[in-house]
């Protein structure tokens, strides 16, 4: 067979002050069943046939190109999700317009989608401009882009990571649109199952038992209502998931996904974060339609890189040349490994000296951990300490302090203060929730009362009884939070008949402290999608009021100083069904009223990490103690798994690993545990929030010398001054170190220690730019 080969070769683009070269996609020509077309970065190649699968992906950083498509698994560019029959339509053929830059695919269902490729310099850009056939095409789904890779996988963001000197790689996708989603089309509630995995990042040093297999899937440990049971599992092959982006198979290869769906029409969804527990069992969930959100349009970054520099050099610039959110600290992104810092975290109650520690340690903000739960409340207009700031509930010695005034003091610190709401959490007594509750408030059912009410009946009858026995929510199933809102009256019942007419059973009127009213026949009853209890009671407001609440945290920053969030009850925002998106969506407003308003990104951490919120976050610390990182015992969690856990997924994800609220200052502390944490915090990339109680800092002897370690420590990191065989050794938790100032402050003197004397010397400088 003859084949003719036409290299399109390249073309010379200006940007800003200089001309770069980018490569154009080159184009095989030859019989119908063995044309491809082949596109090209700076470190990666993708060849896609005439079916439209792509059969090679090849590292190019190796002088002999490295195949990292398993031969049995060719990888569907974009596959189509028809959600009533639950079926994704592969396609079956492909064809290419090099003048326009663009990919027809024609599927089963005579579906034509064209996709329009636009090859970079670091990353491959795919957009699906049209797709013909669409009426029952829920969803699209880039890939699953199957790989060879087995070592890291990174379930959050998608990425396929082999971190060994020898291969050094990483594949990895990233969605350019809200409503492009890392994961598959088939994600129940568009947020994956949080649960266990079974993968040996290494084979040869983590041997899988003979009854476990790759791929396997386990529950999570504890009854599914404590947080810290959750992780069961210090065996290095059970891996915890906080997403689907990235999958692996039974051979432990990994395979990388995202997609998009049409938000416009109405969806039923059987939804629970943690399915496979009794305390978390699905709901059946009616899904907000939400108008103009669609898959048209959807787009995604295709790269592949080294490892060792994957985030700064390619994620970075894919999300700084696509227009992501970027959120800095001191100029500094905040996924810069450089720009990681610890927090201080206060407890006691008393704030006399907790700006003086935070600004000699070297942090930027104070976590205000030690008040009560911020509540959204749009009632209080932003003003959360009054009006005329008259509430002063930060206490000191000279008197106390409304958050504005305290705000003012740390800010000329360069210190930024914080608290901690329960996000979209609406509690009795708020605006939106009670007396008077909104009509914009989250329904997971919807039906009509089949008959009149006076404002005193119990006997409430339904026109549908289906699944209205469900215990509200899918976390916990408090009882207490069971209702129903028809017109501005919340109803409290447990229960509903079996036998007609259906009723609600074990009736309260006037929940909440709303008003008993009359309702007529066919007025609409929703039940109420809820958070739980234990102090986070509340009512889940739906996609528009979720848009206001978002804006009303930016407000209470600007309004008050604040620049610091740690969202409890983050998962709160998949209780609508709409999963990653509705993260996406609601940090998304917050940032932009914050901009709007002229005040920095926020700072925030959360209760959990997910595609949605991976670009906004800052950090993730969650927990602490012994359950994250054990100093006495230098191991990641010595009470449960939650320090191994969360350190693996946030590793391997390009997030900074959370060390929790830990390592608080007192009478026992001492300088050495103080360099052994920061030199783990430096050498695996971690952030921490160090507990600061003004009594306990006062008692401990050595308590100048903790503050001058940990400065020397952030003075370092910030310099970008520990080179990445430096970091290696730091993350050993078996070595001891030393870190003392050079002679100038761009030097640092790195001194390993063996029962307390200098084994080895490192000298350490700024590096340029930092």
């Amino acid at each position: 067979m003859i084949k003719t080969y036409t290299n399109v070769g390249y073309y010379l683009k200006k940007y800003g002050h200089g001309v770069y070269l980018l490569p154009l996609f080159v184009l095989v020509l030859g019989c119908s069943q063995n044309s491809k077309t082949s596109f090209s970065t700076n470190y990666l190649q993708i060849s896609i046939n005439d079916q439209g699968l792509i059969y090679s992906i090849k590292d190019l950083t190796k002088s002999q190109p490295r195949e990292l498509s398993p031969t049995d698994k060719p990888s569907a560019l974009l596959t189509l999700y028809n959600s009533k029959l639950d079926t994704l339509y592969q396609p079956l053929s492909a064809e290419f317009n090099l003048p326009h830059n663009t990919i027809v695919l024609v599927f089963p269902n005579n579906s034509r989608a064209e996709i329009r490729v636009e090859p970079k310099d670091k990353y491959l850009k795919f957009t699906l401009e049209s797709l013909t056939n669409r009426e029952d095409i829920e969803g699209v789904q880039w890939g699953s882009v199957h790989t060879n890779i087995t070592n890291l996988f990174g379930e959050i963001i998608g990425v396929a990571r082999d971190t060994s000197e020898t291969v050094n790689y990483a594949l990895g996708m990233l969605a350019l649109d809200d409503n492009t989603l890392g994961g598959t089309s088939r994600t129940i509630g568009d947020a994956a199952p949080f649960q266990y995995v079974i993968h040996s990042p290494d084979t040869i040093q983590y041997p899988l038992p003979e009854e476990l297999y790759e791929g396997q899937i386990f529950t999570l440990g504890g009854n599914g209502i404590s947080d810290v049971a959750f992780y069961a599992h210090k065996e290095p092959y059970y891996r915890i998931l906080y997403g689907n982006a990235a999958e692996i198979d039974d051979k432990g290869r990994i395979s990388i996904t995202y997609n998009s769906r049409d938000r416009t029409k109405k969806r039923e969804v059987y939804f629970s974060l943690i399915p496979n527990m009794e305390a978390n069992t699905p709901n059946h969930l009616q899904v907000e339609p939400l108008p103009g959100v669609d898959y048209i349009g959807s787009s995604v970054a295709l790269w592949g890189s080294p490892d060792s520099t994957a985030l700064m050099d390619v994620i970075q610039d894919i999300v700084l040349s696509e227009g992501l959110p970027y959120p800095t600290l001191n100029g500094k992104w905040v996924k810069d490994p450089a720009a990681y810092v610890p927090d201080a975290i206060t407890s006691g109650g008393l704030y006399d000296s907790i700006i003086s520690y935070t600004s000699r340690l070297g942090f930027k903000a104070i976590s205000l951990y030690d008040q009560s739960f911020l509540r959204p409340d749009r009632g209080n207009g932003g003003y959360i300490d009054g009006k005329d700031f008259e509430k002063k509930p930060l206490k000191l010695t000279s008197g106390n302090l409304s958050h504005k005034e305290f705000a003012k003091m740390a800010a000329k610190y360069g210190i930024t203060i914080g608290r901690t709401p329960i996000t979209t959490s609406l509690a009795p007594g708020t605006k939106d929730a009670s007396p008077m509750p909104s009509d914009s408030l989250c329904c997971q059912q919807k039906r009509l009362l089949a008959n009149n009410i006076s404002a005193t009946d119990t006997l409430i009858s339904v026109s549908d009884p289906k699944y209205l026995d469900e215990i509200a929510s899918w976390e916990g199933h408090a009882k207490n939070l069971n209702m129903v809102k028809i017109g501005k009256e919340l109803i409290h019942y447990l229960g509903v008949s079996e036998d007609e007419p259906y009723r609600l059973l074990n009736v309260e009127r006037g929940y909440w402290g709303t008003t008993p009213s009359e309702h007529k026949t066919n007025d609409t009853i929703c039940k109420l999608q809820v958070t739980i209890n234990y102090g986070y009671d509340g009512l889940i407001p739906n996609m528009q009021l979720q848009d206001k609440i978002a804006e009303y945290y930016a407000d209470v920053s600007y309004i008050n100083g604040l620049g610091y969030y740690d969202f409890d009850g983050q998962e709160f925002l998949f209780n609508n069904g709409h999963g990653y998106y509705s993260a996406k969506r609601f940090f998304g407003k917050m940032f932009d009223r914050a901009t709007l308003h002229g005040i920095p990104p926020i700072r925030f951490t959360g209760a959990t990490l997910s595609e949605g919120s991976w670009h906004y976050q800052s950090i993730w610390n969650v927990g602490g103690g012994k359950n994250l990182y054990d100093v006495d015992t230098r191991e990641w969690g010595s009470a449960t798994s939650q320090g191994k856990d969360l350190r693996d997924v946030t590793y391997a994800n390009y997030f900074p690993v959370g060390m929790g609220g830990n390592f608080p200052i007192n009478a026992n502390s001492t300088v050495g545990q103080y360099e052994h944490i920061q030199a783990i915090s430096v050498g695996i990339g971690t952030t921490y929030s160090l507990y600061l109680n003004q009594k306990d800092v006062e008692s401990c002897p050595e308590k100048e010398a903790i503050f001058k370690v940990i400065r020397t420590w952030e003075n370092a990191r910030a310099a970008n001054a520990f080179p990445s065989d430096v970091k290696k050794l730091l993350a050993k938790p078996e070595k001891n170190w030393r870190l003392l100032n050079g002679e100038n402050k761009d030097t640092w003197i790195l001194n390993e220690l063996k029962e307390g004397k200098i084994v080895n010397s490192y000298m350490l400088h700024r590096a340029e730019g930092y």
